[in-house]
Parts: C-alpha cells; sequence; structure tokens
C-alpha cells in the first residue's frame, strides 16, 4: 500500500529520545525516509531498530548541535546523497537548571542559547536550500508555553524559546511568498518526556499525555498541510 509520505525525505533533530524519537518513528510508519540526527548514538541506533522492524527506512547522522561546523557538516553530507529535504522537525533542545533570573547559571544558559536558538538559526541556513528544492518543504519547531508567556524560574529556558519563535516566525514570513516552504510551531503541552520529568520531578508521568500524541500531530499537520506561519498547542487548536 501507499503511504503518504513515501518518497519524502525527513530530518528530526534530538532524535534519540522522547518526542523527537517518537517523531521519526511516527514519520517512517507514514513512508518517509527519516535521518535521525542526536548526540547518543546506541539511543539513535535503538530508535533506528524500531523504525527497520517495522520495515521503515532511516539513516543515522549522529551530530552535536553545539559544535561549531556540526549542523554545517551534516547539511553537506545529506546534500551529498539526497538532492531535496522535504521535511525539518526541530525537536532537540536543552532545558537549563530552573531558577531565579539573578541565580541563573551562566554555563546552563550558554548552553541554552547555542542549542535552543543559534543551532536553530544554523539548521534554517544551512538546509533552506534543500527544503527550497521540494516541492513543498515543511519545518516544524517545537517550542513551549514559556517561550510565549513569561512564568517565574523559567527565564533562561523562556527567553530562548521566545528567541527560537521569532527565528521561526521571521523565517517563516521570509519564504512564504518566494516558494512552497511552510513553517509551524508547535507547543506539544505537558508530555511525558525526560525533560518534564527533569521540571516536574514530583509529578506522575502517567498524568500526562505520551510523546506518541505528539508525533501523530506532527504526521498529521504534514500530511494534510497548514498555512506557513501556522502555530498551535497539541490538544487544544486541532
Amino acid at each position: 500500500m501507499t503511504k503518504p509520505l513515501d518518497g519524502k525525505l525527513a530530518l528530526v533533530t534530538g532524535a534519540s529520545k522522547g518526542i523527537g524519537a517518537s517523531t521519526a518513528i511516527a514519520l517512517a510508519e507514514a513512508g518517509a525516509h527519516v535521518v535521525l540526527t542526536g548526540r547518543d548514538v546506541r539511543s539513535l541506533e535503538a530508535v533506528e531498530d524500531r523504525i527497520h522492524e517495522a520495515r521503515g527506512a532511516s539513516t543515522i547522522a549522529p551530530v552535536d548541535l553545539a559544535e561549531s561546523d556540526g549542523i554545517a557538516r551534516l547539511a553537506s553530507a545529506i546534500a551529498g546523497r539526497w538532492d531535496k529535504l522535504d521535511i525539518l522537525v526541530i525537536s532537540a533542545a536543552y532545558l537549563p537548571a530552573l531558577t531565579p533570573v539573578t541565580q541563573i547559571d551562566g554555563k546552563q544558559f550558554s548552553q541554552a542559547v547555542t542549542i535552543n536558538l543559534l543551532a536553530t538559526q544554523a539548521l534554517l541556513a544551512n538546509f533552506d536550500p534543500l527544503l527550497k528544492r521540494a516541492d513543498a518543504g515543511r519545518v516544524i519547531g517545537l517550542t513551549s508555553s514559556v517561550g510565549k508567556d513569561a512564568r517565574a524560574y523559567w527565564s533562561a529556558y523562556g527567553a530562548t524559546k521566545a528567541a527560537f519563535d521569532n527565528l521561526l516566525e521571521s523565517y517563516a514570513q521570509e519564504v512564504e511568498k518566494i516558494g512552497n516552504v511552510r513553517v509551524a510551531i508547535l507547543d506539544p503541552g505537558a508530555t511525558r518526556t525526560a525533560m518534564r520529568a527533569k521540571a516536574y520531578p514530583g509529578e506522575d508521568p502517567q498524568t500526562v499525555k505520551p510523546p506518541e500524541d505528539v508525533a501523530a500531530r506532527i504526521v498529521e499537520l504534514v500530511v494534510n498541510d497548514y498555512p506557513t506561519g501556522h502555530r498551535e498547542r497539541v490538544g487544544e487548536s486541532n
């Protein structure tokens, strides 16, 4: 049977666990060839095993988004094998310790800026040519409600996500009238991930939705299309 994403190439950052891993698996199940990126090679291999067990197609491309030339090397490698990129899912993120503004750890804040903001710009810059070569390039960035609405003790993370949103929204406007690339910003809401457990250590994980729910919505968006600049919180706007 033909699958809706047959012949499509997808790149998922943060694909070794959580929402990124679930999204990679879901995209592969829908027929896409998925490039899995992340730092943990063993975890990426475990995700790839699940994809292959379901007769899906994937390629592991370990990369540290904090490396100065890591993303450029990744883009070069992908461009050397494929002539276009249909789907880019920006899922990787770093959560610094939750503290008052006056006590933010400089090293952790710098890491958050690098992964959540600088790497996002580098991904857009390096993969823009491949996205524009696709018939309908799609970019989906995973954000957080604290990027839109400030929350005490979340400033180090929220500030990077506010900038992340701005980058994606600006890119959406810049490409809207010059091609078929479309951008969406997705707030997963409360989801059962390691990052969530780190932020809410006393929470029963069974009380929040699994990452597979977010992954299913991402696939639905990609398959059914969306207007560029689309923004939603999973479970509230779809």
